[in-house]
């Protein structure tokens, strides 16, 4: 093969590694807008509107070293394809929760009936979870070591994750559109289309990867089998790198999560937004992933010549001023939603249209504000949304507020954009042979992004929306320890060249 040939080879695979790990941000984003669904369903439970987040990456647990396991197999390119065939049928399994098992008592928590098909969406959540975590554990090691490790590592991981940053942000705008006001008969079905598109798009990624040569790193050509007599765990920085991949996915999940739960909540303990607060928090949130998508296009640029260490260093110690901020600064201090985000006008009609208020009575309403127009439909008013028409009335002519802590916390996509390619580039380097099965133990604690936004749910309830956000602090500093010291090799005298293993009957 010619140099321009194996360079071309070289681009096409990069070239389909970033549409993968746009597949991953896709799948994984859209369980927390789906969630408030279930969580308005269970009476805004949020911690129950969290569990499809928390099955998508409990899969990770169980799927991490399996999917690790099968890139020194059956390579990085059949990987890939198990991936998303996998990810076709856990969108499947989600699409049916909206036509299986809907009028089907389960059982009852907290006073709420639960139905079977909340637990057809989990498990196609579950199945969703094997799928990413399959293709993350492709798409990491593979980016890292075709950009040659080092900050030229970094840089590649950090420019896929620009378009990961992408799909990420644009994930929450659709659910949130879709969904728009809750409602009492808000169900799954309303984002069935979205359901039905992305299965298409795993359909046509499978047909592509198929056909793209893609080159298997490490893979000598000689079929001869290497000899292993030491495995990552054997190196400290990696560990410490396992721990700090658990809490960095914990903490890229757990902020706009729980803040997706705070701003939907038009409860007390809510940000008190007015309004369709669904999708006023679906846009927010997704300014935290296009953020994300700012931070590590510019992280592209500068990983050339910033080290990864300043860079984790430099994101940790901002995140933490960010987060504390936001929970001292009390929520009456906000700003008003620009109109390009919310319109009050077009979020009455919407309302009244529901619940089957005549277009001749809505406009009239909107424009005399009269809430004796409205009496006849109260109940349908307050049946479909829980509001009164006196709700209505302040829906229409109040311009609705974000708290200025929600913006801090948005601003947090800065830093955690570079953080999953700064800690995977700085653990694995100097692992040589040990880079596919450290990848595998990387997925295995990804399940942080699913355990940790449980807990901080949990804290949420107990405590309050913007407490919870303690956790993340305390998370964001083990993350600067990491940067600062954690990182460093301390186990340079085990032998990571590929070695072949001496069969006994030779001897």
């Amino acid at each position: 093969m010619t140099t321009s040939e194996k360079k071309n080879g070289r681009i096409l695979a990069i070239v389909v590694m970033f549409c993968v790990y746009a597949m991953i941000a896709f799948v994984t984003n859209l369980a927390a807008p789906i969630g408030t669904i279930w969580g308005f369903k269970f009476a805004g439970n949020s911690t129950l509107g969290m569990m499809g987040n928390m099955m998508n990456f409990l899969a990770y647990l169980f799927m991490g070293i399996p999917a690790g396991n099968m890139l020194v197999k059956i390579g990085y390119k059949k990987t890939a394809l198990w991936a998303m065939a996998v990810g076709f049928i856990g969108l499947l399994v989600q699409w049916l929760s909206s036509i299986v098992g809907t009028d089907t008592v389960v059982t009852n928590i907290g006073g709420s009936p639960v139905t079977l098909n909340f637990f057809v969406y989990l498990l196609g959540a579950f199945i969703c979870g094997f799928c990413v975590c399959m293709l993350n554990t492709v798409c990491c090691p593979m980016l890292n070591l075709l950009g040659g490790g080092g900050k030229a590592g970094n840089q590649l991981l950090q420019s896929a994750g620009a378009l990961n940053s992408l799909a990420g942000t644009l994930t929450p705008l659709f659910v949130g559109a879709m969904i728009g006001q809750l409602t009492t008969k808000t169900q799954m079905a309303d984002v069935g289309p979205l359901m039905w598109v992305a299965m298409g798009v795993f359909a046509v990624a499978f047909v592509v990867v198929g056909l793209t040569a893609i080159p298997e790193p490490g893979n000598n050509g000689s079929g001869k089998k290497v000899k292993y007599s030491h495995s990552p765990w054997n190196f400290r920085h990696t560990v410490l790198g396992v721990i700090a991949i658990f809490f960095y996915v914990g903490i890229e999940i757990g902020i706009p999560g729980t803040l997706n739960f705070y701003l939907a909540d038009q409860g007390a303990s809510g940000a008190g937004v007015i309004g369709a607060a669904s999708t006023i928090a679906g846009a927010i949130v997704a300014i935290y992933w296009l953020l994300m998508l700012v931070g590590r296009t510019l992280s592209g640029f500068i990983s050339g010549s910033v080290s990864t260490r300043a860079q984790i260093t430099t994101v940790a110690s901002v995140g933490i001023i960010l987060v504390v901020l936001s929970i001292l600064i009390p929520k009456e201090n906000g700003i008003a939603v620009p109109g390009i985000v919310y319109d009050p006008v077009e979020n009455t009609q919407e309302i009244l249209a529901t619940a089957g208020v005549p277009s001749f009575v809505a406009n009239e309403f909107i424009e005399t504000k009269d809430m004796t127009l409205l009496a006849p439909y109260a109940k349908l008013i307050h049946e479909e949304f829980q509001l009164t028409p006196a709700d209505v009335l302040t829906d229409l002519t109040t311009t609705p507020r974000v708290p200025v802590s929600a913006l801090l916390l948005i601003l947090c996509g800065l830093c955690t954009s570079c953080m999953w390619g700064g800690i995977f580039n700085l653990a694995v380097e100097g692992l040589g042979k040990y880079t596919a099965q450290a990848s595998g133990i990387f997925m295995m604690m990804v399940v942080g992004g699913g355990v940790m936004p449980l807990v901080q749910s949990w804290i949420a309830g107990q405590a309050g929306y913007m407490a919870s956000y303690w956790l993340i602090v305390a998370m964001l500093a083990y993350i600067l320890f990491y940067g600062v010291a954690g990182h460093k090799n301390v186990n340079t005298d085990i032998p990571v060249d590929e070695e072949e293993a001496v069969d006994p009957r030779n001897l």
